[in-house]
């Protein structure tokens, strides 16, 4: 029956390839053949904090992570972040592509399935947006990530884990230092089940981290232990 239902779906509101926005050859595929390439998997050596791609196996560390501590246990990224993936992002965000997560939550679960359930998270947070965001956008892409990691590896979602009180400047416009001093206290406690102790905080994209590093200094003073990080994309100009 959910076969017969997909095969309609995809006959009425063919699915649109995450990459060309074409719609998806052959039919019931996520993404297109052709088009994967055009993705840049992360690939070891990776920096042991963030996630990163380096240079050498010889370093345990980016040069980022090497010089500022993080609060933070570890990220783990799937796509390095470069010019198909900032498209495809820019439309989940932007112009509504929703059901590009199919395409990459599924890639992140057989990516990190086996690493994801070596933490043992209680719940996975999602990185929230502000409310007014909210309304314009009418969703959190992270979310919808969260949700979908979620179902398939049977992890609870908790969107309420953190609140966003502070509307902040876009942080692509900043270097390091104002990125942090921009999220500053944008991030508060929000509700989380009684005895979390490991959070995995799921977010679009890394590229110093501020906004991974505010959240998990939240996440700490509510008494979480141990907060890793996923994010779908990272950069490399941190």
């Amino acid at each position: 029956m959910e076969k017969v239902k997909e095969c309609i779906i995809n006959l009425f509101f063919p699915r649109r390839c995450p990459v060309c926005g074409d719609i998806v050859q052959p039919l019931g595929e996520l993404i297109c053949p052709g088009c994967v390439g055009a993705l840049s998997p992360v690939r070891q050596p990776v920096c042991k904090k963030c996630g990163k791609e380096v240079e050498s196996g010889q370093m345990e560390y980016c040069y980022d992570c090497a010089r500022h501590s993080k609060t933070f246990v570890q990220n783990f990224a799937l796509l390095n972040y470069n010019s198909a993936a900032s498209r495809s992002m820019s439309a989940v965000k932007y112009k509504g592509r929703r059901e590009y997560l199919d395409f990459y939550s599924q890639a992140v679960c057989r990516r990190f399935a086996k690493t994801i359930r070596r933490i043992s998270p209680d719940v996975l947070v999602p990185v929230p947006v502000h409310p007014t965001r909210m309304r314009s956008r009418g969703f959190n892409q992270a979310e919808l990530l969260a949700r979908r990691i979620g179902r398939q590896l049977e992890i609870p979602v908790c969107p309420k884990g953190l609140k966003r009180t502070k509307k902040t400047l876009p942080q692509k416009q900043l270097n390091q230092q104002e990125r942090l001093k921009n999220l500053r206290q944008a991030f508060v406690p929000g509700n989380l089940p009684l005895g979390v102790r490991t959070v995995l905080l799921i977010d679009d994209i890394y590229t110093t981290g501020s906004t991974l590093e505010a959240c998990a200094r939240a996440l700490k003073c509510m008494g979480v232990e141990n907060v890793y990080g996923l994010t779908l994309c990272i950069g490399h100009n941190s």
